[in-house]
């Protein structure tokens, strides 16, 4: 399992699907995946540090746990079938900790809210995940390549 970052949220030119890109902490290996429009907008609006009025649904489920004194663990972005792509979001409570299944874009959304590290399997980053040669502090490069790959992907491009 490796600790990856929200590296940016993006859209694919062909299909106009959001995408967000997960980036390992160390190294150069992104993962792209691709997810819903409403899932987009709730992990944008928290990483631009958006408020609304009224709880949305992620920021609802994170009340939810903090007023059962749990709290999210982890989430961890596990697999890829039939393209579509498989989480967990964990949560501890006292000395247990449980998993449950999730889309990636709704534990992505909700670890943001609890600031909960995210994590992808190895053999998922493996097979799936794209590595670009320079630096990735050399940022503008990279949004470069990347805006150049997603010109030329599809989510069936990712089929196992």
């Amino acid at each position: 399992m490796q600790e990856m970052v929200i590296y940016g949220v993006s859209f694919d030119v062909i299909g106009k699907q959001p995408i967000v890109l997960l980036k390992t902490v160390t190294g150069n290996r992104f993962l792209p995946i691709w997810i819903g429009h409403a899932e987009a907008a709730a992990i944008l609006a928290k990483l631009q540090g958006s408020e609304s009025p009224r709880p949305m649904t992620h920021d609802l489920l994170t009340e939810i746990v903090g007023e059962l004194h749990a709290q999210v663990a982890r989430v961890t972005v596990t697999d890829l079938k039939d393209n579509t792509f498989y989480a967990l979001i964990t949560l501890r409570s006292e000395a247990s900790e449980i998993d449950i299944d999730s889309r990636p874009s709704d534990a992505i959304a909700l670890a943001v809210r609890s600031n909960a590290p995210i994590f992808a399997a190895d053999q998922l980053i493996e097979q799936s995940s794209i590595e670009f040669e320079q630096d990735p502090d050399d940022a503008e490069d990279t949004v470069s390549q990347f805006k150049e790959f997603l010109d030329s992907v599809s989510p069936d491009d990712f089929a196992t």
